[in-house]
């Protein structure tokens, strides 16, 4: 059996794109940007149902079935979904919600 060896090396040419993948807040913020609030992000997961997912949208957030429909899809599709926004206490209340529902949900500034 013959092995072959490659050797590659990767340049990035693009140096904003190599800065907006290490910090992305610090773009906006120097633009003068402000986070007056925040969102609860739901993030996919190989573990829980679709169906599963669409009734903790329906029961928890009170979302209309074809709405939850949708937010569910966007999760699956997407790998996540931003599915509340406000203060960011009541998003830290919300992504703990989720992880007592055994979703994966994390919380982000929605920059103006």
């Amino acid at each position: 059996m013959r092995y072959i060896s490659y050797n590659f090396t990767v340049e990035r040419k693009n140096s904003q794109f190599s800065k907006s993948i290490k910090n992305p807040e610090s773009s906006a913020k120097s633009n003068g940007a402000k986070a007056t609030s925040w969102v609860t992000v739901v993030h996919d997961d190989p573990v829980n149902l679709m169906s599963y997912v669409q009734w903790i949208f329906e029961s928890y957030f009170g979302m209309d079935p074809e709405y939850a429909r949708n937010k569910m899809l966007q999760v699956h599709t997407c790998s996540r979904a931003p599915v509340s926004s406000g203060s960011r206490e009541n998003m830290e209340k919300d992504a703990q919600a989720l992880h007592t529902y055994g979703l994966w949900a994390t919380i982000e500034p929605e920059w103006v």
